[in-house]
C-alpha cells in the first residue's frame, strides 16, 4: 500500500467512547484525498458495528476552486491552507463548504 508523503490531521476527536477521525493527503496525481473515520456508539444511526468510514476525493483540477472556496488563493498549497485554518471544530466548516459547492465530489462510504 502506499502511504501519502504528507497527510494533514484535520480532526482527531474523542468523546467518551467515540472518536472521530479526518484527514487529508494529495495523491500522487495532486488529487485531494478527505477522509473519514468514526467509531463508538455515536455511529448507531449509520452502522450496526459502531464503525464509519468515509473517502471523499477532489480532482487536481478542482483543488484550485477549493482553495478559492476557503478563502485562499487557487495557486497556494491546498494542504497547508487546510493544515492552519480548517482543522478541529473547523473541519465540520470544510465539509460542509465542499459539501454545499459545485465541486465534484467522489465518495466511498463503508459502514459495517
Amino acid at each position: 500500500m502506499n502511504h501519502p508523503a504528507r497527510a494533514v490531521t484535520l480532526r482527531d476527536e474523542r468523546s467518551g467512547p467515540d472518536r472521530r477521525h479526518l484527514a487529508a493527503y494529495l495523491d500522487e496525481e495532486d488529487n485531494l484525498h478527505i477522509d473519514g473515520h468514526d467509531l463508538g456508539p455515536g455511529t448507531g444511526p449509520v452502522s450496526t458495528d459502531g464503525e464509519y468510514e468515509w473517502f471523499k476525493k477532489i480532482g487536481a483540477d478542482d483543488v484550485p476552486r477549493l482553495l478559492e472556496l476557503l478563502g485562499a488563493p487557487s495557486a497556494s498549497d491546498v494542504l497547508g491552507v487546510l493544515e492552519q485554518h480548517w482543522t478541529g471544530p473547523k473541519s465540520y466548516d470544510l465539509e460542509r463548504i465542499i459539501r454545499e459547492s459545485d465541486i465534484k465530489v467522489d465518495l466511498f462510504v463503508w459502514t459495517g
